[in-house]
């Protein structure tokens, strides 16, 4: 992932297993911090990203057109800054990517996976709250590896 420095405006390639990670900006070394907020994914950087993290992965499966993922969008935004360093959240538009969607029997939206070392821990069709999300992400970090 590209991410640009705050200080300086430089783009700094961020590897999946360091974006929840703080690190030094490649040109004027200013503190990049971990990811805060949710990532757009298509099948790519999903891949990418739940294979390589070290920490939980949530995975918001949505579509623009449905109620209950607009409900759900604030409360995703919320877990990714309260889990910054912690986890991660990506969100995947269920009408631009049916084929990831469809690799995991995605088949009522909105839909949360969360991922831990590449594998499904937690599942859960529906919309649910911030505390919830945050509980299975906690839980997921607190199990053995």
């Amino acid at each position: 992932m590209i991410r640009a420095c705050g200080a300086c405006g430089q783009k700094n390639r961020v590897p999946a297993e360091n974006l929840a990670d703080s690190g030094a900006c490649g040109r004027c070394k200013a503190p990049l911090t971990p990811v805060a907020e949710p990532l757009n994914a298509d099948p790519e950087f999903f891949d990418e990203v739940v294979k390589g993290a070290r920490v939980p992965v949530l995975v918001d499966f949505w579509a623009a057109w449905c109620a209950p993922c607009r409900a759900a969008a604030p409360a995703v935004k919320q877990v990714a800054a309260s889990m910054t360093g912690r986890a991660l959240v990506l969100k995947v538009d269920t009408e631009a990517h049916p084929a990831l969607a469809a690799r995991y029997d995605i088949r009522g939206i909105p839909n949360f996976i969360v991922f831990k070392q590449g594998s499904p821990v937690f599942r859960q069709a529906g919309l649910v709250d911030q505390t919830q999300m945050e509980l299975w992400l906690k839980q997921a970090s607190s199990e053995a590896n």
